[in-house]
């Protein structure tokens, strides 16, 4: 039988999924279309968890994350998550990830430079795009080098990486998809 089970929740951006062990928060889903395109991309991920009522610690994790997805100011760098899933490496990004502030943003640059070697920018960005725990292991906060958005796994891509950093206060240095918005408009015109 699995240690692992999940839930799925409703918050201002979609539908949206946690699974838990003993060991704490081992995954979230960020939104998805529907319920059922949640529990589906979900259990891609995670096929041997049960879906089952959230006990209270993560009843209590699920109230943060909806409530910062609503813009509620929320500070998720304490909630208890279980990496024994979780390569070595991507391990330690995750933990340098989990030290940046709603708000802030570090470069995939930067975060290899914490851990000792500045030519792991493209490691990094490899391992948090594999990252199972997204919002609680805030990958939305790393940007590109000079600001830009680079990607983002989760449905939506660098649109919902956006939407996350701006419901934070959180401004890209670089161009982004609300920068380039009037341009793409003006080029449809002309056509």
């Amino acid at each position: 039988m699995s240690d692992l089970s999940f839930t799925l929740f409703d918050t201002a951006i979609g539908c949206c999924g946690l699974v838990w062990s003993e060991g704490g928060v081992a995954g979230v889903q960020i939104h998805d279309k529907s319920q059922e395109a949640t529990r589906k991309r979900l259990l891609r991920r995670f096929p041997e968890a049960r879906e089952v009522a959230p006990p209270a610690e993560i009843a209590s994790v699920i109230d943060d994350v909806a409530a910062l997805l609503r813009g509620e100011p929320k500070d998720l760098s304490q909630v208890r998550i279980d990496m024994g899933r979780v390569p070595e490496f991507n391990r330690r990004v995750y933990d340098v990830a989990r030290t940046i502030g709603p708000g802030k943003t570090l470069s995939y640059g930067e975060i290899a430079e914490r851990l000792g070697d500045r030519l792991l920018a493209r490691d990094v960005g490899q391992a948090l795009g594999q990252n199972p725990i997204p919002i609680i292991v805030p990958c939305h906060r790393v940007l590109a080098a000079g600001g830009k958005m680079g990607g983002f796994s989760a449905p939506g891509g660098a649109a919902t990486k956006l939407r996350l950093l701006s419901i934070e206060g959180a401004r890209p240095g670089g161009p982004t998809l609300f920068d380039t918005l009037p341009l793409v408009a003006k080029r449809h015109q002309r056509a």
